[in-house]
C-alpha cells in the first residue's frame, strides 16, 4: 500500500502508485466480470494509515428541536408509528441513520396514558430520560419507574415496553440502540409481543433494589446473562458516586472526573456492544485535547460549557447532545466558575476493548489545546 507523500501519490480512488494504462484498464474490467477486483486499487481506501470516521462533529440543540418533537404527538399515535422518535441523522452516516460511527439515537416521547406496544429486537438499547414525570419501563416483567437523567437498559433479546402514568406528564428521553452495528453484522431481528404487552411480574423498580446497593451483593444471587441486572441507574445515586469521586482524586487532564456505568456481577460494562460513563467538570475546568477510537455521543446532564471537536467550537447546555467521532481530537470546558458541569456518554467501547482496537493519544507531549 503507497503512503501518500511526496514520493507516493494515492488518487481520489484510493489507489497505490500504480498509473492506469489501457492494459491494466481492460484487465480490471476482467477481474470485475469475475466479481473480483486488484487489491491496489483500493488499498488505501480500506486499510488507511489512521482511522478515518466518515461520521462529522454534529450538535443538536434541546432548545431547537424541543417542539418539533412535542408536535410529532399531534401527527402521530405510537400504535401507528410503533415508536414515536425523531433520530439523529449525521450528515456522514445517513446511509444507515446513525447519529455516529454505529450508534443509533433519537428523542421519543410520550404523552400521560400512552402506552407502546411490547416488543423485543437483536439490538441493544438504553434511554437517558431527560424531562417529564410519570414514565416507566417493563423490562421481562421488571417495572421501573423514570426520573430525569436516570439511565435505563433494556438490552438485546430482551421483551420492554414504556408508558406514561395517566397522572403524568409528557416525558421526553434518548434512545440509543446499536442499530446500525447489529445490522452491519447482518444479525437483527424484531419480534413483537404475541399479546402486545409485558405483564409485570416483580416488585416495582426491584432490579435496582436488589443490584445497586452500594456494592453489596445479595446473598445467593446469581446473574449469568451477559449484561447488567441494573435495569435502572438512577441520577442522584450517580451524581453522589461522582462528587464522592472528586472528593477524593484528582481530575484526568483529559476527562475530568469519570465514572463507567458497570455490570455490578462483573464490573464490566453494562452490555456487551453498548457502554455508558458520566464525567463531571469542575468550576471552569476545562480539558486537555486527546483521541481515541470509538464512536462518542453525550449528552450534558447539567451545566453549560462547550467542546472543540477537530478545531470546531460547540457551546452546549443542558440537555444538548453532541458527538465525538473516532479518532477525532477533542476537549471539554465548563462555561461557569462557581458550578459544576456533568456529561452522559453513551459509546461503542465495549466492543472496541473486546476486539482489541482501542488506541488514544494525547495532543502534543503532554496535552494542550486546539486551535478554534
Amino acid at each position: 500500500m503507497a503512503q501518500t507523500d511526496e514520493n507516493h501519490r494515492e488518487d481520489v480512488a484510493g489507489r497505490a502508485n500504480v498509473e492506469d494504462t489501457p492494459e491494466l484498464l481492460a484487465y480490471y474490467d476482467e477481474l470485475d466480470g469475475h466479481h473480483t477486483g486488484a487489491l491496489w486499487t483500493v488499498a488505501n481506501k480500506i486499510e488507511p494509515w489512521e482511522p478515518k470516521s466518515t461520521s462529522v462533529p454534529v450538535l443538536w440543540r434541546y432548545a431547537d428541536l424541543r417542539e418539533k418533537v412535542l408536535r410529532s404527538v399531534d401527527l402521530v399515535t405510537p400504535e401507528k408509528a410503533g415508536r414515536r422518535v425523531i433520530y439523529f441523522n449525521n450528515p456522514g452516516r445517513t446511509d444507515v441513520s446513525a447519529a455516529v460511527g454505529w450508534i443509533y439515537a433519537g428523542l421519543q416521547v410520550m404523552h400521560p396514558g400512552e402506552k407502546a406496544t411490547a416488543h423485543r429486537h437483536s439490538a441493544s438499547a438504553i434511554r437517558f430520560i431527560m424531562e417529564g414525570s410519570g414514565a416507566y419501563t417493563v423490562v421481562d416483567g421488571h417495572k421501573m419507574t423514570l426520573g430525569q437523567n436516570d439511565f435505563v437498559l433494556t438490552p438485546n433479546g430482551t421483551w420492554h415496553e414504556h408508558a406514561v402514568e395517566e397522572n403524568g406528564t409528557p416525558c421526553i428521553w434518548q434512545d440509543g440502540l446499536d442499530i446500525p452495528f447489529v445490522n452491519a453484522m447482518e444479525a437483527n431481528f424484531f419480534e413483537v409481543h404475541p399479546d402486545l404487552s409485558e405483564p409485570v411480574a416483580f416488585a416495582v423498580d426491584d432490579m435496582t433494589k436488589t443490584w445497586g446497593n452500594a456494592g453489596l451483593t445479595p446473598g445467593g444471587g446469581a446473574w449469568d446473562k451477559g449484561y447488567s441486572p441494573m435495569f435502572k441507574y438512577e441520577w442522584d445515586r450517580t451524581y453522589e458516586a461522582l462528587n464522592a469521586y472528586a472528593s477524593v482524586s484528582d481530575p484526568s487532564p483529559f476527562d475530568g472526573t469519570l465514572m463507567e456505568y458497570v455490570n455490578p456481577t462483573t464490573n464490566g460494562p453494562v452490555m456487551k456492544t453498548l457502554g455508558a460513563s458520566m464525567q463531571r467538570l469542575a468550576p471552569s475546568e476545562r480539558t486537555k485535547a486527546h483521541r481515541h477510537t470509538g464512536s462518542y455521543l453525550y449528552q450534558v446532564a447539567k451545566g453549560s460549557g462547550h467542546s472543540v471537536i477537530n478545531g470546531q467550537r460547540f457551546d452546549w447546555t443542558e440537555r444538548d447532545i453532541f458527538c465525538v467521532p473516532s479518532w477525532a481530537w477533542h476537549e471539554h470546558a465548563n462555561a461557569s466558575a462557581s458550578d459544576d458541569a456533568v456529561l452522559f456518554c453513551l459509546n461503542d467501547l465495549p466492543v472496541i476493548r473486546a476486539l482489541g482496537l482501542y488506541r488514544e493519544e494525547a495532543l502534543g507531549e503532554n496535552g494542550g489545546h486546539q486551535p478554534t
